[in-house]
């Protein structure tokens, strides 16, 4: 840690002192001392007050990150197993460890870094300058604590590619930390099998936080009709399949994705019942509207429509439309789970815009649950960046 400090405009730092991490480059008056962009440094308010320590980073609209609101804390290996430790005692008591994210940044306190573990691998997602110097040192520690639990990681891959990193001033990288290793895990989920392509599949390769929704919507399709829109690798569907669903279809326009969905079909001995499309959703619906075809349970998981506040708009005309279409194909009684995974389409606006949907087409929707991400991806209070997800359940009824 160096003897440099950042101090804070006058009014400054709302976001931190409401309960976040963040302190954006137009909140900071000046730094004093030296220091190079990733290190720690103190951080004052305008009248001098300590408020913690953080990584900088000047090439960042984001540049502070916090690491602590003690200004005392020494930022060394015994902090960072502190941090780590704190995070996977708190998975085992709150969700099955089997595969679940161990590390959700700001939420575990430490800012920029994602760990997944699938079945005994970790994959690591660095999106920060400061938490990147501390990433071997974290891992060692992670799979430290993981052996005293009887869990032995047979290796790491690093799936730091994502395009924020350039933000950042980092290039995007991805490769093992470590010996190399098979990097086709199968993990199981809900008692689901899977097939994980953790080098080359979306994201860290597999979606973790939908975990008890897929379980929660697996409820209800017992020997229904499905549709699982947005499929990726066929994990609303497979859960549908394997709780006695008659029949369904997931559809996804990555050629990719739904191979590897047919695969994790094969693997559960559900290939005579659960099929795969690989078509544009928005083409689809229309199209099986248009030929009479129904269904008693349609499943709605898109990818974020806006990364951004600026292109909003855009995004509620994508999910107005989609669920627009999805009701549609509801048979009068059915039900449909729909959500959003963009922290910028709130919960309010989401309610709104799908209400408007069931407006439209006349329907009539009654909500089973409202969900969110699962426990093992933490909602941190005053850190807004960390509840993205909102997931809706609703029996659909037409108006009559």
């Amino acid at each position: 840690m160096t003897d440099a400090a950042a101090i804070l405009k006058k009014g400054a730092g709302r976001t931190l002192k409401n309960g976040g991490l963040w302190i954006y480059d137009n909140e900071v008056e000046s730094v004093m001392g030296a220091f190079k962009d990733g290190d720690v440094v103190a951080v004052r308010d305008f009248d001098g007050y300590p408020l913690g320590c953080g990584f900088i980073n000047r090439r960042s609209k984001i540049m502070i990150r916090m690491l602590t609101r003690d200004s005392r804390t020494q930022i060394d290996e015994a902090f960072l197993r502190m941090r780590v430790k704190n995070a996977w005692e708190y998975r085992k008591k709150v969700v099955d460890t089997a595969s679940c994210r161990v590390i959700f940044g700001e939420a575990d306190f430490l800012p920029g870094l994602v760990v997944d573990k699938f079945a005994d691998v970790l994959v690591v997602e660095s999106l920060a300058l400061g938490i990147d110097r501390y990433k071997g040192m974290i891992i060692e520690i992670l799979k430290e604590l993981m052996e005293a639990d009887g869990i032995r990681i047979r290796g790491v891959y690093e799936r730091s590619d994502a395009k924020v990193r350039e933000l950042e001033g980092m290039e995007r990288h991805k490769g093992f930390i470590g010996e190399p290793f098979d990097t086709k895990v199968e993990i199981i989920e809900n008692g689901v099998r899977y097939y994980v392509d953790v080098k080359d599949g979306q994201k860290t390769g597999f979606f973790l936080d939908q975990k008890y929704n897929r379980a929660a919507v697996a409820k209800l399709c017992r020997n229904a009709r499905v549709l699982d829109c947005f499929t990726h690798t066929g994990s609303f569907a497979l859960n549908a399949g394997l709780a006695g669903a008659a029949h369904v279809t997931g559809v996804d326009a990555s050629e990719l994705g739904v191979a590897q969905a047919r695969e994790n079909a094969a693997l559960n001995g559900l290939s005579d019942r659960v099929e795969f499309l690989c078509e544009d959703v928005f083409e689809l619906l229309p199209r099986l509207e248009k030929q009479g075809e129904t269904f008693d349970v349609v499943i709605l998981d898109p990818p974020a429509f806006t990364k951004s506040r600026s292109s909003i708009k855009k995004a509620v005309k994508g999910y107005r439309e989609i669920n627009l279409r999805g009701m549609k194909l509801v048979k009068d009684g059915g039900y449909l789970a729909t959500c959003s995974c963009s922290h910028f389409m709130d919960q309010e606006l989401f309610t709104k815009t799908i209400g408007q949907a069931a407006q439209n087409v006349h329907k009539r929707l009654r909500q089973v649950e409202f969900r969110t991400q699962a426990p093992d991806h933490p909602i941190l209070w005053g850190a807004g960046d960390s509840y993205y997800l909102k997931f809706y359940i609703f029996q659909v009824c037409e108006e009559k």
